[in-house]
């Protein structure tokens, strides 16, 4: 890309239908993150009946799986970048398999018993998880070639965090209705997966057009080389993060938030039925943690342009953990008021998610005037794989503190009595735990040097 196109490409405002287009794949994202985070563990516990230790394996593997695959098709991705000057072709092969994958997730019936439907789960969910990197490697590495405007970025991440916000909102409370609505679990759990499935994939395919607007943008992109062997393109990847400082603090930051957010979403539903005794009372969580956070995400804007994305990244994640570190309370005194501390998490959460991904694009740019263009398909799979060991690793917290705390499985019809060790694990795992993930997060975070001035200069 030469001088002048650069120049243009950071002090050119995004068009309001690319920054509409491009927030519309957060209805695919938040979708697939919601979804399986809230009631995949659930689902495998208390209608299959398999074991929680085994469950949180079941979803650790799928998301082992995508750390493995996400710096690969990183790197496929930028190859296609090179060769026809966009990623579209693997965002659409993504937004077309997902659905059926995601649908057959939830497919499976109690009567095949344990063992062979914790095997189906994990097969149809390694294949779900596979079409959804397709589409969200590449969509996570668009932002640095729509725009080069440091304030640009916030705001077309900003939008994004919107309709992910909303998109939580929808898939977090409509979930479960369409769970119930099936009449019995296994009904429920299918229609709930098929009407999921087509959702997140139709935003999917909304948001791959916005690759073609980033193709023109961006003109003649000119890459020395790019790694072709499994070998080679992990190896991209490792030097990515050693040659980038400001990336490896961004990431271990992400991951950080990322393992105590994916907590929380597992523990929800746990909370709700054990907790808050009520089994539906998850929608009224949902409801306290995603409406404020709709609301909140043009706040973070604002005062990310008037401080700096890092130090309104730092009072978010301050925030969130003082409302995380509230709700141990529930221990002793389970009652209403844990919607208002969810409310406030919410706030928090919804600078957590439209922050550092406002600067993973800078990092990025950043990258580019030292090492050249066309490797940010490179960056994004090491992201994406990071993100995802961040709510993996979530789930399995959760699942392995159940196990810890003798929480007894059951399946779909039945009844149990949860021991009071295993209802005290529950609220720690949505409280206590995450608020020491995210004091662990901050401290990370101190070591991210770039600021505004960097990525103008």
């Amino acid at each position: 890309m030469s001088t002048a196109a650069r120049r243009e490409r950071a002090s050119t405002r995004l068009p309001a239908r690319t920054v509409a287009l491009y927030a519309t794949g957060s209805l695919g994202t938040g979708g697939y993150a919601t979804v399986p985070g809230l009631v995949l563990t659930y689902f495998l516990t208390d209608n299959l009946g398999v074991a929680a230790l085994a469950a949180g394996a079941i979803v650790t593997a799928a998301k082992i799986w995508d750390v493995i695959i996400d710096p690969l098709i990183g790197a496929a991705s930028d190859r296609q970048f090179a060769r026809t000057g966009s990623r579209r072709g693997f965002m659409v092969v993504g937004a077309l398999a997902l659905p059926l994958c995601f649908a057959l997730t939830f497919a499976v019936p109690p009567s095949w018993g344990p063992v062979a439907g914790a095997i189906c789960v994990l097969l149809a969910f390694l294949a779900t998880a596979t079409a959804f990197s397709l589409f969200q490697v590449p969509y996570v590495a668009l932002p640095a070639e729509l725009t080069g405007s440091y304030d640009e970025r916030t705001r077309l991440l900003g939008w994004r965090v919107v309709v992910l916000t909303a998109a939580i909102l929808l898939f977090g409370a409509g979930g479960p209705e369409l769970r119930r609505a099936g009449g019995d679990p296994v009904t429920g759990y299918l229609i709930m997966g098929i009407a999921a499935g087509l959702a997140i994939g139709l935003g999917m395919w909304i948001a791959s057009r916005t690759a073609d607007a980033a193709a023109r943008r961006t003109g003649q992109v000119a890459v020395s080389e790019h790694p072709s062997g499994l070998r080679a393109q992990y190896a991209a990847g490792v030097q990515a993060l050693r040659r980038s400082q400001p990336f490896r603090a961004l990431l271990g930051t992400f991951l950080l938030q990322a393992l105590a957010t994916g907590t929380m979403l597992a523990g929800a539903q746990y909370v709700a039925t054990w907790v808050l005794r009520s089994e539906s009372a998850v929608t009224l969580i949902f409801l306290a943690l995603v409406g404020p956070a709709l609301l909140a995400t043009p706040g973070w804007t604002i005062v990310a342009r008037r401080i700096g994305k890092e130090r309104a990244f730092r009072i978010a994640s301050v925030l969130f953990t003082a409302a995380a570190g509230t709700l141990t309370v529930a221990v002793w005194a389970p009652g209403p008021w844990i919607y208002a501390a969810v409310a406030v998490a919410g706030i928090a959460y919804a600078g957590l998610q439209s922050l550092p991904m406002a600067m993973l694009p800078d990092v990025i740019s950043h990258d580019e005037r030292l090492s050249g263009p066309g490797r940010a398909g490179t960056f994004t799979g090491v992201w994406t794989a990071g993100e995802t060991i961040g709510f993996a690793l979530g789930a399995s917290a959760v699942s392995l503190t159940l196990a810890v705390t003798g929480y007894v499985s059951t399946v779909a019809g039945a009844s149990a009595v949860q021991p009071a060790s295993a209802v005290t694990g529950i609220v720690l795992s949505f409280s206590i735990l995450p608020a020491l993930l995210m004091i662990a997060s901050i401290a990370v975070l101190a070591r991210y040097r770039l600021r505004r001035a960097d990525i103008e200069a």
